[in-house]
């Protein structure tokens, strides 16, 4: 299994949040569980990749020539691709990858998981997607959607379609058991 996960490039005002993602690492390392990642060494992206590595996992990078450039790769990894641009870069990780999961993270990370959660919703792909929920960080953003289908806007199947954990063993069952919605969006 090939899990991407999106993270903050930086590592947070809480030592718990670097915590969770190094216990992440491990645990994929540990289990066989390949990561897919920006490409980066900085912040909760580094703390992970590093993780996986140091356990003996294979981890597999994806980063824009521009970011590259600004010397944020990270040099130890099983694979580094270097793509043209964020476009090419999201979609290079939603081939290579069986999952996505958010970790914290600012806005990039929202986006990209927004735009993976979306993808499936859509039916472009059939993968489980996640919210890696340390200490509560995800509460307000679970409690932004329900407030979208009590609304009208999101169908209740679609929130389903979360797999929402707080540790690794939850992550990769909860992957593991994942169905994909039978109706398509209309």
């Amino acid at each position: 299994m090939k899990i991407a996960v999106y993270c903050g490039s930086r590592s947070g005002n809480d030592s718990l949040y670097a915590d969770k993602a190094s216990e992440l690492g491990r645990f994929f390392g540990d289990n066989g569980v390949d990561l897919v990642f920006g490409g980066g060494h900085v912040g909760l992206m580094g703390i992970v990749a590093d993780a996986v590595l140091a356990a003996g996992g294979k981890v597999y990078g994806v980063i824009p020539e521009h970011l590259r450039d600004r010397e944020l790769a990270h040099s130890g990894l099983t694979e580094l691709y270097v793509v043209k641009d964020m476009h090419e870069r999201k979609a290079r990780m939603a081939e290579l990858a069986d999952g996505f999961v958010a970790l914290p993270g600012g806005i990039g990370t929202l986006e990209e998981i927004f735009e993976a959660w979306t993808w499936g919703q859509l039916g472009f792909h059939h993968k489980p997607c996640a919210l890696y929920n340390v200490n509560g960080f995800y509460k307000p953003l679970l409690d932004m959607v329900r407030t979208m289908e009590a609304a009208g806007f999101m169908k209740q199947e679609y929130i389903d379609m979360l797999v929402l954990a707080e540790t690794p063993e939850q992550l990769v069952e909860g992957f593991r058991n994942y169905t994909p919605p039978h109706e398509k969006w209309t």
